[in-house]
């Protein structure tokens, strides 16, 4: 018996916050929650949980990690990057943790007002991700407008950050 191949190497699951005393909060859980129904229906086969915001052991990447191991997701097949600070981090030290394991079909999870700004910054890090929308709860509330007025004015200087940080190499 031969095992399926998922079609996606990693879905690539970015951090959201993480209360003080390491509650995830329910953006965080939206994304872990995705990202569990990707690899239980065998559509990716490893998950890169990155997010470093936090203080140890509450770094967004080991609270997705300790979550989803909680809920019996084998632990080799969650990794984490720990040290991002913001959406430019996570892709540029996802691009050098997907390099290393050679995964190039990758899924990109975060909140759907937060995907546009995300593919762009881990597509010019060189990484053709493919968008996984996390939907967000109640789209025309307040907290969902007000996040998407952030993206709006949070893109134009991501093209600035984004092409900058490439430069700086």
């Amino acid at each position: 018996m031969t095992q399926e191949v998922p079609p996606f190497d990693a879905a690539v699951v970015l951090g959201a916050k993480v209360y003080p005393d390491g509650t995830p909060s329910p953006a965080l859980l939206r994304r872990i929650e995705k990202a569990e129904e990707l690899w239980r229906r065998g559509r990716v086969g490893h998950l890169l949980l990155s997010g470093g915001v936090g203080e140890p052991p509450f770094r967004e990447a080991c609270v997705m990690r300790d979550i989803l191991q909680a809920r019996g997701l084998p632990g080799p097949i969650l990794l984490t990057e720990e040290t991002s600070r913001n959406t430019l981090d996570n892709a540029r030290f996802c691009a050098r943790i997907l390099a290393e394991q050679g995964w190039r079909r990758v899924l990109l999870v975060t909140d759907d007002f937060h995907l546009p700004r995300a593919l762009y910054a881990f597509r010019r890090f060189g990484i053709a991700a493919r968008p996984c929308a996390v939907r967000s709860p109640a789209p025309w509330r307040l907290p969902f407008l007000l996040a998407c007025l952030r993206e709006a004015v949070a893109f134009p200087v991501y093209l600035w950050r984004v092409e900058r940080a490439r430069r700086k190499g």
